[in-house]
């Protein structure tokens, strides 16, 4: 039964027409991959598989969809890329969009080694790290060109209405020869008084990194890598000091890897990199007295250089760049401080210890306010009668929880020990002295 089945199927199909065979066939396909940010050894990799997976697939073409500040490859596998490129038995079009978007330094050698280039209104391409194919416009070697430019200049072949988005790109490939292959991507139909209206006639397959190899390209980026490691080195000190290993140190440990992978890939400086150590160093030092000192300066000054001059031929951005220099002092000047004393400034560590002390008021203590004893800054308390003034010396009374009690150096309450040694010739009552200590 079967047999016959199978030999009427192909019967049929050898007599219908070619159009209808074509119809049922399977339908043309482009790859669409996205490029985005520096091109590292993750997004290489990722456009080497992608070419060989078109190849092999058999992809009317693969467009790449770039939107990058440059290349923090080495040179050798930076040239190694442009020549897959410029190479590769699939045809390749980079398209620099969406609007915005930019290809810098090594992204923009990947451009100009494509056979095909496009770029989307107001995206950049320029400063190029040295010739590929021969001399360069100074224009590109030294600065950026937009679309309308680079067409100009030759660097691009589809101008900024073709390039506008996604689908006019591909659309604006059809009938162009490839390596001696013509694309087919769109039907054009007439239309009165305008361009031909285009429809496509492939599949677009959008490619993008899978997860863990987007965050290992996530944390390749200098700003990512660079907060990361302000957080592990913060983090560091913390679980130093608190004494215990904790979730702080997890989180620490596990932001010390990410960053070490980010630091390994980026250009890095060894003297950017010791400063951020030196710095930490500095702030260890003072953070056990809670006040601003010389090492404390010292660290500041050395966070701030070394957040500067960390990376080489690649930026940070200045948000990322405040974000961690104020983050790390307001943590080392109060974070931490506070953090320590409530860890360590405990009764069975010998608080008690502190009565009697003197010290001085840093705020005004009517009844609550800040005090330095033994040069550390504490939560004060005193009596609502005996308000302090800023700078007034006061002597500590005695400690409840996390603050201490305390009066005014002259004109303090005496005591209960006071009071009863005063007794001595004549207790008192509340209805005022009395001979020999007791009532009359």
């Amino acid at each position: 039964m079967w047999p016959l089945v199978v030999a009427f199927v192909a019967g049929l199909w050898s007599v219908l027409p070619a159009g209808a065979q074509s119809q049922t066939g399977p339908r043309p396909f482009v790859n669409v991959v996205q490029v985005t940010g520096y091109l590292d050894p993750v997004m290489a990799d990722f456009i080497d598989r992608a070419i060989t997976e078109s190849e092999r697939g058999g992809a009317e073409v693969l467009v790449l969809q770039l939107d990058s500040p440059g290349s923090v490859l080495p040179t050798a596998e930076l040239d190694a890329l442009v020549f897959r490129v410029g190479h590769a038995a699939v045809p390749i079009a980079v398209w620099v969009g969406e609007s915005g978007a930019q290809a810098l330094g090594g992204a923009a050698s990947l451009v100009l080694a494509a056979p095909v280039v496009g770029l989307a209104p107001q995206a950049r391409l320029g400063e190029v790290p040295k010739p590929i194919f021969g001399d360069l416009p100074a224009a590109v070697r030294t600065g950026t060109v937009d679309s309308a430019q680079a067409l100009e200049l030759g660097l691009a072949d589809l101008n900024e209405e073709e390039s506008a988005v996604l689908g006019s790109f591909v659309a604006a490939l059809d009938g162009r020869e490839v390596a001696g292959r013509g694309l087919e991507t769109a039907d054009f139909v007439p239309v009165a008084d305008g361009p031909p209206e285009a429809t496509l006639t492939v599949d677009a397959r959008l490619a993008k990194l899978d997860l863990v190899p987007r965050l290992m390209h996530t944390v390749a980026s200098p700003p990512v890598a660079y907060l990361l490691v302000s957080v592990a080195l913060a983090l560091v000190v913390f679980e130093l000091f608190t004494a215990g290993v904790g979730v702080a140190g997890m989180v620490g440990a596990v932001c010390g890897v990410l960053g070490a992978y980010g630091l390994a890939v980026l250009p890095t400086s060894p003297v950017g990199l010791a400063l951020l150590g030196l710095s930490v160093f500095g702030f260890a030092v003072d953070v056990q007295t809670g006040v601003p000192r010389f090492w404390t300066g010292i660290g500041v000054v050395a966070y701030a250089v070394g957040s500067l001059l960390l990376f080489d031929g690649v930026s940070v951005g200045w948000l990322p760049l405040v974000a961690g220099v104020v983050g790390m002092v307001l943590l080392m000047l109060a974070g931490l401080p506070a953090t320590v004393r409530s860890r360590f400034s405990t009764p069975t560590i010998g608080r008690e210890s502190m009565i009697g002390e003197m010290g001085e008021a840093t705020a005004e203590t009517a009844p609550d306010g800040v005090v330095r004893v033994r040069d550390a800054l504490w939560s004060a308390r005193t009596n609502r009668a005996t308000p302090i003034a800023v700078g007034q010396r006061v002597r500590v009374t005695g400690i409840d929880g996390l603050a201490l009690e305390v009066e005014p150096e002259e004109g303090g309450a005496r005591d209960y020990r006071e009071r009863r040694a005063s007794s001595g010739q004549g207790a008192t009552s509340d209805d005022g002295p009395v001979e020999g200590g007791r009532p009359g």
